[in-house]
């Protein structure tokens, strides 16, 4: 299935595609150049499908852990002091998602959107540290029934141009549930308390909505 967020560039590569193609084959005539633009258009459109693809997910029962906003590569998992929303120690884990990866985000835990900020910035590479102060990016606070507060951001990398996240503050959320996405290759940084136990490692996969993050004591 596409996802509702990236159904409109995907209705445009998919008819400039099909132009294309149709083009090629009825008004080029050397052959090489026809069936290279033909192959080069279908290699486009199937990228474009697998890119904004939004599979299905089952998120584990309970509402103690934190759950992982993306699908990709923790990249880092640092102690930090965070000013912006926890305003207080706090856990960083870092999580690159590749262009191959699903772009589609989820909420991390079930709880009260209190905190929505866009800020405009640089495009480093996602990978890269200074990509998480720099980059132009969306905050995200989560204040959970019990009041632990979450703190995350999307963060456009080097390819990505565009963050959607239609969330309000006031909105009420489930964690699992889908939120927004960034397109084309970004990272996005989620803070857990200082006291959860974290789960992540260093360079595991994580799946949205699936994969525990860490879990709130």
């Amino acid at each position: 299935m596409i996802t509702e967020y990236g159904f409109d560039v995907f209705v445009t590569i998919t008819a400039l595609c099909v132009l294309l193609i149709l083009g090629s084959y009825f008004f080029v005539s050397h052959l090489f150049l026809k069936y290279t633009l033909i192959a080069a258009a279908g290699v486009f459109f199937i990228f474009t499908a697998y890119f904004f693809r939004d599979p299905e997910r089952v998120s584990p029962p309970g509402s103690s852990q934190i759950l992982s906003p993306a699908d990709g590569t923790v990249i880092g998992i640092t102690e930090v002091d965070e000013t912006i929303f926890m305003h207080g120690k706090a856990t960083q884990i870092s999580i690159f998602m590749s262009p191959l990866n699903v772009h589609v985000n989820r909420i991390p835990v079930t709880g009260t959107v209190r905190y929505v900020r866009h800020i405009a910035g640089e495009y480093f590479a996602a990978f890269e540290e200074k990509a998480s102060l720099k980059n132009e990016q969306t905050h995200i606070g989560i204040e959970t029934a019990n009041g632990t507060r979450i703190f995350f951001k999307q963060i456009a990398g080097f390819v990505a141009r565009r963050i959607v996240c239609p969330l309000t503050e006031g909105e009420q959320v489930i964690a699992g549930k889908r939120f927004g996405m960034i397109k084309f290759g970004s990272r996005v940084d989620i803070y857990v308390p200082a006291s959860a136990a974290v789960r992540a490692t260093l360079q595991q996969k994580t799946v949205a909505g699936e994969t525990i993050l860490a879990v709130v004591h």
